[in-house]
């Protein structure tokens, strides 16, 4: 080893290879890093939020045919990140895959914004019979086209964005650890309050004054996004993709299988292969005793080779004890993750069914004329989550985390389960105030006719407003800890995999949340009855389905508590221990 430093030296000994230190700068790059992602969001919500209305009203769909192509849509763009989080951690590394997905969605939304300008790109205006022309071939071309490339750039910038950001901060200083749970806190608090602008200023200029100025005002946002993404290109921290994660399970899994038959090891700590680690990126990963069937992939036998710098030579034969580690750091987090589909369900209702409450309740705003848009009161869950981030971040983490010596105040799982236990909470008072609600429009007079067909409750719609701050103070808790959970548990090289696990979490809990309304529809309303989840919603019984939601609420978090106990943080080995209380101690001393 003639010729290397003293840094290096070190470097080796501490398990990771000698190669150039790293510039983490930290919250100097969050300018352009926070500006990129509030500006993309205000562009893709901005476009997105009222595609319903502009397919139906601008290019004539029906609205079975325009809600059924929506949900492809919405559907596509939350399984996508799988594949870009794939490329992403094997071939193209974050800043080439966000660069690259970020220009796609400007493309896509200025596509867009030209089926509305350009007459000749929709559908002409219904004739004075109402007699509306749908689209020609060429126009739904030029529409898929746009959704196409919005598709590629939220298949890009999904699983990417967060994992970017946080990559700008040292992992393995007190002050980085700090930026990184920051980050994750103040990432959330741009994305509610970009869909609070979308739900409102931009939707009302859509709908009230120009589909061509209210495309374009995204579109132009999109335009700085990717402004300031390319502007901080030269602070940034650009992790370098190592090879293939999902080679190494692989591996992992079928040498296990092959070896199934072998003993396992009386002391695996010692027995099991375990090559020198020369990965600046990925942890070296200590021995766990969970999942030991896996072990057997990493027992040597006689017809095993070993190359002379300590590494298997068919790496088919034989894992190392990493590989094996980072295979079971995933089968831990995958119930977790599972929990959490369950934890969706429960804030999907608040953009649907809330929708119709609203609807056949009082939506006056006091005594005047005015009325509220049903469509609006989501707002009220995101202005709760965006007023509590920033109280949790500045003043109740800080403090907790004094009285129970814990990062952050509270573990990541503790910080999920209250989550969840708030969303039973919520689903609990929907239940209850539906019925109240409902109870008014049978028994009192009511205030007119809903477009249902239902009576319009004297019962005011302000009611909701209680159960949709809860479910937005259960966001707070469960959505930005499974962000921070799977970020920080996941093995490194596979972050940005772990950024698509939580838009895979919400498209399967979308498809259970409509199983769910399709066996409700099914099963309920025999003998001449209305099922739960009637038109009219004072001829159903929607707090009934509430319950439902609560009490497979209270399930889940049986379940949750369950695995969470049984979960092990991911950890370090003793070599890696060595290198972060070095790292603690420069902190301490800059």
């Amino acid at each position: 080893m003639a010729g290397e430093t003293p840094q290096e030296m070190e470097k080796l000994e501490n398990g990771t290879a000698a190669e150039p230190e790293i510039k983490y700068r930290g919250w100097t790059a969050m300018p352009y890093v926070i500006g990129n992602e509030t500006f993309e969001k205000l562009g893709t919500i901005g476009t997105a939020a009222n595609l319903l209305v502009y397919l139906t009203t601008i290019f004539h769909m029906k609205s079975v045919t325009a809600a059924t192509l929506l949900n492809v849509f919405n559907g596509t763009t939350n399984l996508t990140p799988l594949l870009g989080a794939f490329l992403s951690d094997t071939y193209l590394g974050r800043y080439i895959t966000l660069g690259f997905a970020s220009v796609s969605s400007q493309l896509g939304m200025l596509v867009l914004t030209l089926t509305a300008a350009i007459s000749k790109l929709h559908p002409p205006q219904c004739d004075e019979g109402q007699k509306c022309a749908g689209p020609s071939p060429a126009q739904l071309a030029v529409l898929f086209c746009s959704f196409g490339l919005l598709i590629i750039g939220a298949g890009g910038i999904r699983p990417c964005n967060l994992a970017f950001g946080a990559d700008q901060f040292n992992p393995h200083t007190e002050s980085g650890r700090r930026g990184i749970n920051s980050f994750f806190n103040w990432y959330y608090f741009t994305f509610t309050t970009a869909m609070m602008i979308s739900s409102t200023f931009i939707i009302y200029i859509q709908s009230n004054i120009s589909w061509a100025l209210g495309l374009a005002i995204p579109t132009i946002l999109m335009s700085f996004s990717c402004a300031f993404f390319f502007l901080g290109s030269r602070l940034y921290v650009k992790v370098k993709p190592e090879g293939s994660p999902f080679t190494s399970i692989a591996q992992v899994l079928v040498v296990a299988f092959r070896k199934r038959g072998l003993k396992q090891p009386d002391d695996p700590k010692t027995s099991l292969f375990n090559p020198p680690h020369f990965s600046s990126l990925v942890t070296k990963l200590p021995y766990t005793d969970q999942f030991r069937c896996l072990d057997k992939a990493a027992i040597t036998t006689p017809m095993d080779e070993i190359k002379p710098d300590g590494h298997a030579a068919d790496p088919r034969r034989l894992c190392s004890l990493q590989q094996v580690e980072q295979v079971k750091c995933l089968a831990r987090i995958i119930p977790i993750w599972a929990t959490g589909i369950i934890f969706h369900v429960s804030t999907i209702q608040e953009t649907t069914f809330i929708v119709f409450q609203a609807l056949q309740a009082d939506r006056h705003f006091g005594k005047s004329k005015f009325e509220i848009p049903a469509a609006s009161f989501n707002v009220f869950a995101m202005l709760a989550l965006t007023v509590w981030i920033p109280i949790y971040d500045r003043i109740l983490a800080p403090w907790l985390q004094r009285a129970t010596g814990k990062e952050g105040g509270l573990t990541l799982l503790q910080r999920m389960g209250i989550g969840i236990v708030l969303s039973v909470v919520a689903m609990i008072v929907s239940g209850l105030v539906e019925e109240r609600r409902r109870s008014y429009a049978i028994h009192r007079p009511t205030l007119g006719t809903a477009s249902s067909g239902g009576a319009i409750s004297s019962f005011s719609s302000f009611w909701l407003v209680p159960q949709l701050v809860i479910l937005g103070f259960a966001e707070a808790f469960n959505v930005i800890g499974q962000v921070e959970f799977y970020y920080k548990q996941f093995p490194e090289n596979m972050r940005s995999i772990a950024g698509g696990l939580l838009f895979c979490g919400l498209a399967c809990a979308n498809y259970l949340s409509g199983l769910m309304v399709t066996i409700v529809h099914r099963t309920t309303g025999h003998n001449g009855g209305e099922n739960w989840l009637a038109g009219d919603l004072n001829k159903g019984r929607l707090d009934y389905f509430y319950f439902l939601i609560a009490l497979i609420g209270v399930l889940d978090l049986m379940l949750f508590i369950a695995f969470a106990r049984w979960y092990k943080y991911k950890g370090l080995d003793d070599r890696s221990e060595i290198a972060l209380e070095k790292s603690k101690s420069r902190d301490s001393h800059v």
